[in-house]
C-alpha cells in the first residue's frame, strides 16, 4: 500500500506541484502509468465514494465522462462563429469608427486583439480537455479549494454584466420590432424596460434546458445573423453609393500620438472582450474528443470570425457617416430607420435569436458553474444560471451601454484589470510550476494537495490583488494612466511574475515524500 505523508496520514494524495509523486499516485490508483509526453485526455474514471460525498463535489462539477466527450473541430469552430457573430461584436467594431478610426485602423485593431487573446484561450483550454474539469474546479489547483471561489466569483460577476447587456440589447430589439408593427408603442414610456424583462424570461427558460441546448442554438443562429449583416452591408452599399464613399471616411486623428492615445485602450478592450471566456473555456473544452480538435476549431473560429463580422460593422458604421452625417454604432437603432417593415421584422427576429445564443453560450455557462462552485451540494448548474439572470438585472446594463466611452474605457477596461491577473496565475501554475500535471481527485477534497492554508492559496490571492491594483492605479494617478489603458496586459504580467516568485520562494512545487509500506 502507498502512504503519503501529511496531516491525514494514510491514503492521501501527493502534495501540490509534485510531478513525480503525481505520476506514482496515478499509476497506483489507476493501475497504469501516466504518459505525460503524449498527454492523453483523462479517461474520467468514476470518482470514489469519499469524493462524491465531499462538500466540494456535485455532478455538474465532476469530470466529464467519456460518453460526454463528443465535441469535435466543427463544434468548437461553430461555437466561436455563433458567439462572435453577435451584436456586441458589431458594436465593438462600430465604436472604433465612432471613436475616430478609419476602417483599416479598426480592422487591424480587432484582428490584433483577437489574435492576442487566442493565446491564453488555448492555454487555458488544455487542462479542461485533458482532465475534463470546468473552470472553477481547475482554479482550485492554483487558488486553493476555497480560494478558487474568489476567482470564480470575479469571473461570474463579469459574465452577469455581459448577460445583462445582451439581454438589454434583445429587449431593445423586441421594442423596436413592436414599434415597427404598432408605431404607438414607441410612445409608451416603459416600452424598452418591459421588452427587456420579456427577453429576460426567454433566456431563463432556455437556461433551464441545460448545456446541450447550446449546441442546438449554435447551429441555427450564426448563419441567420450573418445574413442580417449582409443585409445591412447591402443597404449601406446602395445608400452610400458604393464601397468608395464607405471606405473613404478618414481617420479623425491628427497625429500618431493622438491615434495611439485611443488605440491602446481600444486594443485592451478588444482583448478584454473575450478575456472572460479565455478563463472559463475549460467549461467547453472538457467535452472535447481530443486536444487537437479543440485547438484547431478555436484557432479557425475566433480571429477570423471576429475580424470578418467586425468588418461588417465597420463598413456599415462608416456608411452611416456618409448617409446620416454621424456614426450610428447600434444596429438596432439603425434598423429602426429602415422604411421596409418586412426587412425590419426579419432582421430584428434574427438579432433576437443570435443574442439569445451568445448570451447562453458565453454568459451563462460559466457563471452557472462558478456559482455552483460556491456551494456544490446545494447550487446546481441550473440554480447558478438563475442566479446569473437576477445578477444581470442588478448590474444595470442600460448604464453600461450609455455610450461607447462607457463600454470601452469603463466596463471593458475595468474588468480586464481583474481577469488578466487570474489568467496569469492559472497559466503560470499549470504550465510553468506543475508542468501540466494535476491530481484529479484532490481537486474535490479538503485536506488534499490543494488545501494550502485552510483552503486558500495566499500566494495566488496576493498576486491577484497586486496585479489588479497595479492596473487600477492608473485611474487614480493621471500620470500612470497607461497602466489602466493596458489593464489586462499589466495585470497578467504582474500577477504571473509575482505568483511564480512567491510559489518558488515557498517551495510549493517541490515533490512530496512518498513512502512504500507493506
Amino acid at each position: 500500500m502507498v502512504m503519503w505523508r501529511g496531516r491525514k496520514g494514510l491514503n492521501r494524495s501527493p502534495a501540490a506541484g509534485s510531478e513525480l509523486a503525481a505520476a506514482v499516485w496515478h499509476s497506483r490508483i489507476f493501475k497504469k502509468p501516466m504518459n505525460t509526453r503524449s498527454e492523453p485526455l483523462s479517461s474520467s474514471p468514476s470518482l470514489p465514494p469519499s469524493i462524491e460525498s465531499s462538500p466540494l463535489y456535485n455532478p455538474d462539477l465532476a469530470p466529464a465522462k467519456s460518453e460526454q466527450r463528443h465535441w469535435g473541430t466543427y463544434n468548437y469552430a461553430a461555437l466561436w462563429v455563433s458567439m462572435s457573430v453577435n451584436i456586441l461584436t458589431y458594436m465593438l467594431a462600430a465604436s472604433l469608427i465612432q471613436g475616430g478610426m478609419n476602417w483599416k485602423q479598426a480592422v487591424a485593431t480587432v484582428f490584433m486583439g483577437n489574435s492576442i487573446v487566442l493565446i491564453p484561450m488555448l492555454l487555458n483550454s488544455h487542462p479542461g480537455a485533458r482532465y475534463g474539469v470546468p473552470f472553477p474546479v481547475l482554479a482550485r489547483a492554483s487558488f486553493g479549494v476555497l480560494g478558487a471561489n474568489v476567482a470564480a466569483v470575479l469571473r461570474a460577476l463579469v459574465a452577469c454584466g455581459w448577460f445583462g447587456i445582451q439581454t438589454w440589447i434583445g429587449g431593445e430589439a423586441i421594442s423596436t420590432l413592436i414599434a415597427t408593427l404598432a408605431p404607438s408603442w414607441a410612445q409608451f414610456p416603459f416600452s424598452t424596460a418591459i421588452c427587456f424583462m420579456a427577453f429576460w424570461l426567454i433566456n431563463l427558460a432556455v437556461i433551464l434546458k441545460g448545456i446541450e441546448y447550446v449546441r442546438y442554438l449554435q447551429g441555427i443562429s450564426a448563419p441567420v445573423l450573418l445574413a442580417v449583416g449582409l443585409l445591412l452591408l447591402g443597404w449601406a452599399y446602395h445608400s452610400a453609393g458604393g464601397f468608395g464613399p464607405m471606405l473613404s471616411t478618414p481617420s479623425r486623428f491628427r497625429s500618431f500620438a493622438e491615434f495611439l492615445k485611443f488605440l491602446v485602450p481600444a486594443l485592451n478592450a478588444t482583448v478584454g472582450f473575450w478575456a472572460t471566456v479565455s478563463l472559463n473555456i475549460p467549461d467547453f473544452t472538457r467535452f472535447a474528443r481530443s486536444q487537437r480538435q479543440q485547438m484547431i476549431g478555436q484557432a479557425l473560429g475566433l480571429p477570423a470570425t471576429m475580424t470578418l463580422y467586425s468588418l461588417v460593422g465597420i463598413l456599415v458604421t462608416s456608411a452611416t457617416v456618409v448617409i446620416y452625417g454621424t456614426a450610428i454604432w447600434d444596429p438596432v437603432q439603425l434598423l429602426s430607420r429602415f422604411h421596409s417593415p418586412v426587412a425590419v421584422v426579419i432582421s430584428l427576429a434574427a438579432i433576437l435569436l443570435a443574442t439569445l445564443n451568445v448570451n447562453i453560450g458565453a454568459n451563462v455557462v460559466s457563471p452557472a458553474n462558478d456559482f455552483s462552485n460556491l456551494w456544490p451540494r446545494k447550487i446546481s448548474f441550473r440554480t447558478g444560471g438563475v442566479i446569473t439572470c437576477f445578477m444581470g438585472i442588478a448590474l444595470m446594463p442600460w448604464k453600461l451601454l450609455a455610450s461607447y466611452q462607457t463600454l470601452i474605457f469603463g466596463w471593458l477596461g475595468a474588468y480586464a484589470a481583474f481577469l488578466g491577473p487570474v489568467a496569469g496565475i492559472m497559466i503560470c501554475d499549470y504550465f510553468v510550476l506543475r508542468r501540466r500535471v494535476l491530481i484529479l481527485n484532490d481537486l474535490y477534497l479538503r485536506g488534499g494537495a490543494y488545501e494550502y492554508s485552510s483552503g486558500f492559496n495566499w500566494a495566488a490571492l496576493g498576486s491577484l490583488t497586486l496585479g489588479a491594483a497595479t492596473a487600477l492605479v492608473g485611474l487614480v494617478i493621471p500620470a500612470l494612466r497607461t497602466l489602466y489603458d493596458y489593464s489586462w496586459f499589466v495585470g497578467f504580467t504582474v500577477a504571473f511574475i509575482t505568483y511564480y516568485g512567491w510559489m518558488r520562494t515557498r517551495g510549493e512545487t517541490r515533490p512530496s515524500a512518498v513512502e512504500e509500506s507493506g
